[in-house]
């Protein structure tokens, strides 16, 4: 593993189906006061935000454990006090303590979690997944530039699909969490058969919920 564990103090954007993985970017729309507030003090301080998707379940106080902290790379703010962002993804976390804080928006002490160095795919894993995408890709009617595909890295491919992939909370947890790419690879596949597997006729979303 690369680097050593460490502690801080994140705040934290709550947001279902919004996942951000370490060098990847997501762009966002900030609209409700609270969260207008919370990146006027990123900027004033260190531009980080820290993505985390609530519980399924509950009144949405409840949080997965797990997320993934952004620096402020693009912001456009506008004249009504709404910002438009782009994060990069910095570094996976996992949650301690919520703190009791006075700020509108939630603050957590969190564990960085160091990303495992020099992640491959061998040859026969990357194919593998690359013709399951491209399975999943035209049974769910979806366009995709595979000429560029095939250009990526495998952890930009994997982590960008984990990313993007129409998938419940549930499963777009599961992907976050695993531990490297090859893991997170193997669950693609898995998650793309699980999803894909529902009748032309049917316009019921299989979920893991």
């Amino acid at each position: 593993m690369a680097g050593t564990i460490s502690t801080t103090r994140l705040s934290i954007f709550p947001l279902a189906g919004a996942l951000l993985y370490p060098g990847l970017h997501l762009p966002l729309h900030i609209f409700e006061p609270r969260y207008r507030a919370m990146v006027s003090d990123a900027l004033a301080r260190d531009r980080r935000i820290a993505m985390i998707q609530p519980q399924p379940t509950g009144d949405g106080t409840q949080l997965f454990t797990i997320g993934c902290v952004g620096r402020i790379d693009e912001v456009e703010a506008l004249d009504d006090g709404r910002f438009n962002l782009v994060l990069e993804g910095l570094s996976r976390f996992r949650v301690l303590r919520e703190l009791d804080v006075t700020t509108p928006f939630r603050q957590v002490e969190a564990e960085l979690i160091p990303e495992p160095d020099d992640q491959t795919l061998s040859s026969v894993e990357r194919a593998g997944f690359e013709q399951e995408a491209r399975d999943f890709a035209d049974a769910q009617g979806y366009r995709v530039d595979w000429e560029a595909v095939s250009r990526l890295d495998d952890v930009t491919l994997i982590n960008g699909v984990a990313q993007i992939v129409p998938f419940d909370a549930a499963a777009k947890q599961a992907l976050l969490e695993a531990g490297d790419i090859n893991e997170r690879c193997d669950l693609l596949v898995q998650l793309m058969q699980f999803f894909g597997r529902r009748d032309d006729d049917d316009d019921d979303r299989v979920t893991l919920q």
